[in-house]
């Protein structure tokens, strides 16, 4: 069983990583002290299992937990934290166990049991996303990007991914347009069926001389066709802004 360690502070890595040796058949491939170091490790290495502090310094446990549970192949999660607050939080991110520190070595055994379990049934497994994250993550080639959801101008769904348009360019990402939607639905309106705009990206609606309804961006190069479904709903979002 492959596992990274995250946690912000040193100590708390050196304990975990000294009772994970005490454990037949695991093997510690690498440490992160925070949420963006641990996802760029995670898309490396391709872990069994991430144990996982939750309160950390920029992207905390939580969040990073979501972006976690649509890697492929999806990693275990188990929090290892010193408050017992989070409990709820930690299972609507899915995780599969939740350990508080200081961390028995009994009960860490238990929680890899819950993890070999997990692995077996990986096919089966469903995901959560829980509470609305502040980042989207791009994968490539084994490494990955953070995007700030506050960065991105406009979703527009290409084939099997979508693409992201953001204040620093574009990207991919392996998510789908409806799940973002429902997700991020307060801050993204469709204006078609294959693309979601930031709503503080709509200047105004303007007609084009084929007669289609476009919408004007902020920030977007040129405008983007709004479906006559969408129209009556955009204006009615305009109004409103």
């Amino acid at each position: 069983m492959k596992v990274v360690i995250v946690d912000d502070e040193p100590l708390a890595r050196a304990r975990l990583r000294e009772l994970l040796e005490e454990q037949p058949g695991v093997t510690v491939v690498a440490e992160a002290a925070d949420g963006h170091a641990a996802l760029h490790a995670c898309a490396e290495l391709s872990p069994d299992l991430v144990l996982l502090d939750i309160v950390m310094p920029g992207i905390d446990g939580l969040e990073t937990a979501r972006h976690l549970a649509a890697f492929e192949p999806r990693p275990a999660v188990v929090f290892c934290t010193a408050f017992d607050a989070h409990a709820l939080s930690a299972f609507d991110a899915a995780a599969i166990d939740y350990l508080v520190k200081p961390v028995r070595p009994e009960r860490l055994a238990a929680a890899l049991d819950r993890v070999r379990t997990f692995a077996a049934g990986r096919g089966q497994a469903t995901t959560a996303r829980g509470a609305q994250r502040t980042h989207l993550c791009a994968r490539m080639r084994g490494s990955l990007r953070l995007i700030p959801v506050e960065d991105v101008h406009y979703l527009q769904a290409e084939e099997k991914y979508v693409v992201v348009h953001h204040a620093r360019g574009e990207d991919l990402i392996e998510e789908s347009l409806k799940s973002l939607e429902d997700e991020f639905g307060e801050r993204f309106v469709r204006i078609h069926r294959n693309c979601l705009v930031a709503r503080h990206e709509i200047l105004e609606l303007k007609r084009s001389p084929d007669g289609h309804v476009q919408a004007v961006l902020r920030h977007g190069k040129q405008p983007l066709e709004v479906s006559r479904r969408c129209v009556s709903h955009l204006r009615e979002t305009i109004r409103h802004l």
